[in-house]
């Protein structure tokens, strides 16, 4: 098993350049607008509809070595809110200017997962319903916030 902290082996000579995840989604116009003009994420490409039928919205997270892709469902997409994207800030003040920005276009924060609560991530929900958390601590640098309050004091 592998612990915070730690890593499993990368092959040899297979390095990544960039990672792009993708998401079909039903409601793309509405989507591609709250990623970018609530949340603020960075819109690096945004494909017309093509030959394939579909258009396509590529957001930074925040540059293009890790992006997040927004592709138009052409039939109906099964959501499962659980399909969380999660942005990790550098501490509650840049968490709390996202969600501000969130809650003033009309969003309100949404039931969380109890891990979420216990870490200080505030859960908004997307147009298509999905979650995005938005926690002030980030992964694989430092301790959650449930970490840091039941570690035992130093000394």
């Amino acid at each position: 098993m592998v612990r915070m902290g730690e890593t499993s082996g990368w092959p040899d000579g297979l390095a990544v350049g960039a990672t792009r995840v993708g998401r079909r989604c039903n409601r793309y116009g509405e989507s591609v607008a709250f990623y970018r003009d609530v949340v603020g994420l960075p819109l690096v490409y945004l494909g017309e509809t093509g030959p394939d039928g579909f258009g396509c919205a590529v957001f930074g997270l925040p540059g293009t070595p890790a992006t997040f892709e927004l592709v138009e469902g052409l039939e109906p997409v099964p959501v499962d809110r659980h399909e969380e994207l999660v942005l990790y800030f550098r501490g509650e003040a840049a968490r709390d200017v996202v969600a501000r920005r969130i809650t003033e276009a009309g969003h309100e924060p949404a039931h969380q997962y109890r891990y979420w609560e216990l870490n200080d991530g505030i859960t908004f929900l997307d147009p298509d319903g999905r979650e995005l958390v938005l926690a002030p601590w980030v992964f694989g640098e430092d301790p959650p916030p449930m970490r840091k309050r039941s570690a035992p004091p130093a000394g």
